[in-house]
């Protein structure tokens, strides 16, 4: 594995149609509160979130979301994920990818720091795609205009380099409407608040088995 690039980015690629087509299809969906993993299991029994539940969410993710696993999205996406993972040395191996996430965030709205990746794989699920894997590549798509809202930025902190120095850096590259950043899934980032108008963007997880 090579560690030495922390991300890869292609600007631009995916086309206004597209971007708009997704952006459609994703609001046509049933939109839900964005959840983080330490409600995940009251979410896996269809237990409803207390208010106070969705105060302390709301501190830590506030944005709406729709999941979408149509082929036509995955088909147009995975070239990039391919070429990324090959081109910036990683090569992992993966086999399988979750649910697209298209995300809107509003005005005010955001994601604190994270990352995507946990030290356990998948145990506790039904789907058999995704039993005992592990999240390995995170792709970050940019579907709206800069023009048409501020704020919002991606930042990475590349804190597994070295605990003791904080490398946070925004990501530029992925500003231009159509743009897709990926990384490997343990690398934290967050999603700063949107200071005017709603940010769309897609996100997908990529799994394989555990590094050995």
């Amino acid at each position: 594995m090579n560690f030495e690039n922390y991300y890869w980015y292609f600007q631009g690629v995916l086309t206004p149609k597209f971007c708009d087509e997704v952006i459609k299809f994703g609001n046509s969906q049933k939109e839900l509160l964005a959840n983080t993993g330490n409600f995940q299991h009251k979410i896996d029994k269809k237990i409803p979130l207390s208010k106070k539940d969705i105060k302390d969410l709301k501190k830590k993710r506030d944005s709406n979301v729709a999941w979408l696993s149509d082929r036509w999205i995955y088909k147009e996406i995975f070239p990039y994920v391919h070429a990324a993972n090959r081109n910036a040395g990683w090569n992992f191996q993966w086999d399988w990818a979750e649910a697209c996430q298209f995300t809107k965030y509003k005005k005010g709205q955001f994601y604190d720091w994270h990352c995507d990746s946990w030290d356990k794989p998948y145990s506790n699920t039904e789907d058999v795609n995704k039993l005992n894997k592990i999240r390995k590549l995170s792709v970050t798509c940019s579907l709206s205009d800069p023009k048409t809202y501020k704020g919002g930025e991606l930042e990475f902190d590349f804190r597994n380099r070295d605990p003791k120095i904080i490398s946070k850096k925004v990501c530029t590259e992925i500003m231009p409407r159509g743009s897709i950043v990926v990384f490997p899934s343990h690398v934290w980032h967050r999603v700063k608040p949107v200071k005017k108008g709603e940010r769309y963007s897609l996100v997908i997880w990529n799994l394989g088995y555990p590094f050995r």
